[in-house]
């Protein structure tokens, strides 16, 4: 029995040789980073630059688009660095570093999706007293909330994992994964299995039923309302129902395959799993608030634009 500070590295062996094939997955990997990295980016700039979209919504997305940066740096650096290597470890401190900042990222979605969705019940059942009831302190405390408990949840976690004697040092996954290294005690878990109930039960149940009641209430005031109602529902909800499912969809693969065997499923295939959670959010949700929120499309249009108009020929005629 070695104790867990004795254990220097992992082993990370979901990765598999693909000779000279990983120069396109290194490629393809940094691509979607670099898309990920910038999209997010370019929406927090404009968020924050244009005192128009100051408001509690737009507050919200710019503290999705951030947790989305912060997810995706847990994971593609190490990520690219191993596609290239042909050794696949990571230092002991490293990979739980990676679990603290992987578990914060699932936990703030979670979250902020289900704070958004608060929002959008306020904005819709009470559009009249929508501003009384969204302040400014309100939007800051709720953003603090969005973070604050996931990251002091994780980090006992982290400690309690930390402190547990291990037998190994093989992960059968792509990036450190906290069930993983616990399957590796030798010591007794019954801490670690507890509060990981607890935690779960409580970062998963708190926003699930805030989810559900104010989308109960927004359904209930669409079918009494009217069409104008009805039509200002669909559009203001569609884009988190989206996310909302595409996040539940990645959960449930990083589930599925933390907790069941998963050796008979092709390695590209579980590669593929792992990977869905911080690659198809990060980047879908970007997306469908930049297309379908009318303020930060035409917003990210004129930023994007602006510097071709500016320096046009057409535009320095006008001028004259």
């Amino acid at each position: 029995m070695t104790n867990s500070t004795q254990v220097s590295y992992f082993v990370l062996s979901a990765y598999f040789d693909t000779g000279d094939l990983k120069y396109l997955f290194f490629t393809i990997t940094l691509l979607f980073y670099i898309v990920i990295i910038s999209v997010n980016l370019l929406l927090i700039v404009v968020i924050c630059a244009n005192t128009s979209l100051h408001e509690p919504m737009y507050m919200f997305l710019c503290s999705l688009f951030v947790n989305e940066l912060f997810g995706s740096t847990a994971l593609f650096p190490s990520l690219l660095l191993h596609i290239l290597s042909d050794i696949h470890t990571l230092s002991a401190p490293f990979c739980l570093l990676q679990v603290f900042c992987v578990y914060i990222y699932g936990g703030v979605e979670f979250t902020n999706l289900a704070i958004m969705s608060y929002d959008r019940y306020v904005a819709i059942c009470y559009p009249l007293q929508y501003n009384t009831h969204m302040t400014s302190a309100k939007v800051t405390l709720l953003i603090v909330v969005i973070w604050l408990p996931p990251v002091f949840g994780v980090f006992v976690t982290i400690c309690l994992t930390a402190s547990l004697q291990l037998c190994g040092n093989i992960i059968n996954q792509v990036y450190c994964d906290n069930y993983s290294i616990i399957k590796l005690a030798c010591s007794d878990t019954t801490a670690n299995n507890i509060y990981e109930l607890v935690a779960a039960s409580v970062i998963v149940c708190a926003p699930l039923s805030v989810i559900l009641y104010t989308y109960m209430r927004i359904l209930h005031v669409c079918f009494c309302g009217s069409k104008q109602t009805r039509q200002k529902a669909v559009s203001t909800c569609t884009p988190h129902l989206t996310s909302l499912m595409n996040f539940s969809f990645g959960s449930f693969f990083v589930i599925l395959q933390s907790r069941f065997d998963m050796s008979s499923v092709p390695n590209m295939v579980q590669i593929f799993l792992s990977l869905y959670f911080f690659t198809c959010q990060p980047l879908l949700n970007p997306v469908i608030y930049g297309l379908k929120t009318s303020k930060i499309r035409i917003t990210c249009k004129s930023v994007l634009l602006h510097p071709v108009e500016k320096n046009h020929p057409t535009a320095e005629k006008r001028k004259k």
